[in-house]
């Protein structure tokens, strides 16, 4: 069974909205680039879907934005041709290499989990939620932004059963800012 890795953003108090952290450098971009190669396909919500689509699409001409860095083309090159699963049951299509998952997410999950392969990566805020809840996700990744933002969405926030983790991996950025992967127990057993 492949695992589901869980990976986001978060400020030292918490906060996960995507603007709240540092800016991303070429350091962290490097970083997730690989984080997203370890994924056979990326599992999304709507709302991060679409936000990451209008930022990593590819444009029909074939040439990528005059605002997007050298060093940022690596990890748009790599979401934009990832396999991608969208949980939604407002959107009445999907393209960028997606389909649609609808009617009940966990059976949806427990599918893409069965198949073949070295891992499923979601990120966003709602769903992960929704995954945790239910069980699924196997691994989660949280690089702590060194700032504190006061306000947002919290990571987590209504997660209805303490979950226990276990370290299994650390890496500390120049910026300040620390990876830190934990896998769950049932992850193990």
């Amino acid at each position: 069974m492949r695992p589901l890795r869980y990976s986001i953003n978060v400020t030292l108090d918490g906060c996960v909205h995507h603007e709240a952290g540092l800016a991303p450098d070429e350091e962290s971009m490097r970083y997730w680039t690989a984080e997203m190669q370890r994924a056979d396909a990326l599992l999304f919500g709507r709302v991060t879907y679409e936000m990451m689509e209008s930022a990593w699409r590819q444009p029909a001409t074939g040439t990528w934005p005059d605002w997007m860095n050298d060093w940022e083309i690596p990890f748009a090159e790599t979401i934009d041709r990832a396999k991608k699963h969208v949980v939604s049951s407002t959107l009445s299509g999907a393209d960028w290499n997606a389909e649609l998952v609808r009617g009940d997410v966990g059976q949806a999950v427990r599918r893409l989990k069965q198949e073949p392969g070295e891992g499923l990566w979601v990120g966003g805020v709602t769903l992960p939620l929704a995954l945790a809840d239910l069980g699924l996700i196997d691994e989660y990744e949280f690089v702590v932004q060194p700032v504190l933002a006061g306000h947002g969405p919290t990571l987590l926030a209504g997660l209805r059963e303490r979950i226990p983790l276990e370290l299994v991996d650390r890496h500390e950025f120049r910026s300040g800012a620390v990876a830190l992967r934990y896998r769950t127990a049932y992850a193990t057993a």
